[in-house]
């Protein structure tokens, strides 16, 4: 479990290609601080397991199904991700509940800066809108953040410098694909109500 609070920039720094997968080699100092094989880290939002460890990087294996969902097909050596460790039991939750399982894809639409903050336009997946709500969470890349704007196709978020500079929002520029994540609590509400006909 992850809070989407992003804990580095990391760097691909090898990509091997596979019938059915891929396996990435990533660099990122902090994540591999005690790093173990089969320890979990979230790669731009998506909880990937650490298959080997050298130093400050690491190795993990994608299967296709995580590659269909999600945008981390798309990544090059050299591409930027967003890194994460898991939290630790006691520890705070900085922002939201995050389970690192994508659930789609979305397009940088269009960006607007201002002194302070940036406005960043999301596209979003008909099948997710019903789960995305203003002032309500989201996970983008990785990233947790509140909801500003909800559409029937799009969202908004709010930048803050600290974002902006610490994660790959800060470089994405429109057109790029991110991973999203909806708030696990509203499909699993969802879930519960469709299973009692809609009724309290």
């Amino acid at each position: 479990m992850f809070t989407g609070i992003v804990e580095e920039l990391g760097e691909i720094t090898a990509v091997e290609t596979l019938d059915d997968a891929c396996r990435f080699r990533l660099r990122g100092l902090a994540v591999t601080e005690g790093a173990r094989h089969g320890d979990s880290i979230a790669v731009n939002g998506v909880c990937l397991t650490v298959v080997d460890h050298d130093g400050d990087e690491f190795t993990a294996d994608v299967m296709a199904e995580t590659l269909n969902r999600s945008s981390l097909g798309v990544l090059t050596v050299g591409s930027r991700v967003n890194l994460e460790r898991p939290t630790a039991v006691g520890a705070r939750l900085g922002g939201h509940i995050v389970q690192g399982h994508v659930d789609g894809t979305g397009e940088i639409l269009e960006r607007k800066p201002s002194e302070h903050w940036e406005i960043v336009k999301i596209s979003l997946p008909a099948d997710l809108a019903r789960y995305v709500v203003e002032k309500g969470s989201i996970t983008v890349d990785g990233i947790s953040l509140t909801v500003v704007d909800a559409g029937p196709d799009f969202f908004t978020v709010s930048l803050i410098p600290t974002t902006l500079a610490l994660t790959t929002l800060g470089i994405k520029q429109s057109g790029a694909l991110v991973n999203l994540e909806v708030d696990v609590i509203a499909k699993y509400v969802e879930r519960l109500l469709g299973a009692q006909g809609g009724t309290r």
